[in-house]
């Protein structure tokens, strides 16, 4: 597997777990940066790389209603302050083709939505942009299939790629991880993520909004750990039961510095590393 660099960091680590943390979405400056010190701290003090991330704007969402964003352009600014300040690179979730030239001035990582990894011409325009392209997996998708969508930004001339699984829809407001997607799509020669928080989302099941099940966090993150995953996707948040968006599954940020403490131990357990 070809080693990449976001910002300072190298993609797959070298000693351990990346991880992609932050809110859903970028809510206000205020939220956004206590979110960023915790991940700064979290880099500092146990030594783990840290990308953070935030959405711009939410353009998938169940209800007409739903928050959808602060604004494009004062979103991405603070996401850039973020990383001029703390030092840590920055990802954000880019729908339309006409959406990444904008975004990319300000991130570092561009991530294609689930329900968008097969859009050629999104795909493409991200792979163009030359940053590192984040692919989650559709809730619909074959983990082998991921090959195609990733090949549509590598015919660009750009390898920095990164897929993600978060859990497949059968319907009926629910998804399952199967945990054979994380060895499949790391096959395929790229780093693979798996986002524990989106796994437990419960699509639509809420009046107008998403549900989940933020209790069966820390064991599904584990069994991500466990099957190979090279670094960990979260959203978390200062007050988890008042965010604006996936309130039911996002992390307190109080109790994520032990999540991560207690990950980075199994994967170091499970490679045989000094913990």
């Amino acid at each position: 597997m070809e080693k990449f660099s976001v910002g300072d960091i190298s993609i797959p680590g070298d000693a351990g777990l990346f991880f992609i943390a932050g809110p859903c979405v970028i809510e206000g400056r205020e939220m956004a940066l206590e979110a960023a010190s915790v991940l700064q701290s979290i880099r500092e003090e146990e030594d783990v790389p840290c990308i953070f991330k935030g959405s711009f704007r939410k353009a998938n969402r169940s209800s007409a209603s739903s928050f959808t964003g602060i604004g494009d352009v004062e979103a991405l600014e603070i996401l850039a302050e973020i990383r001029d300040r703390f030092g840590l690179p920055v990802l954000t979730d880019v729908h339309e083709k006409h959406e990444v030239e904008l975004a990319a001035r300000f991130v570092d990582v561009l991530q294609i939505p689930a329900f968008l990894c097969r859009q050629t011409d999104l795909l493409t325009a991200a792979g163009e942009s030359g940053l590192c392209v984040n692919i989650k997996k559709g809730q619909f998708m074959a983990p082998g299939d991921m090959a195609m969508a990733a090949e549509k930004v590598y015919r660009t001339g750009n390898s920095r790629l990164m897929l993600t699984e978060r859990g497949t829809t059968f319907g009926y407001h629910n998804l399952v991880v199967d945990f054979r997607s994380i060895p499949k799509m790391g096959s395929i020669g790229y780093p693979v993520v798996y986002d524990a928080t989106h796994s437990l989302q419960l699509p639509s099941a809420g009046a107008g909004v998403s549900g989940g099940e933020r209790e069966y966090l820390l064991p599904m993150a584990r069994a991500g750990v466990a099957a190979g995953a090279d670094g960990l996707f979260f959203e978390i948040h200062p007050d988890p039961e008042k965010a604006m968006s996936d309130a039911a599954t996002q992390l307190s940020l109080a109790d994520f510095p032990a999540v991560v403490r207690q990950l980075q131990k199994l994967y170091a357990c499970i490679h045989g590393k000094q913990p």
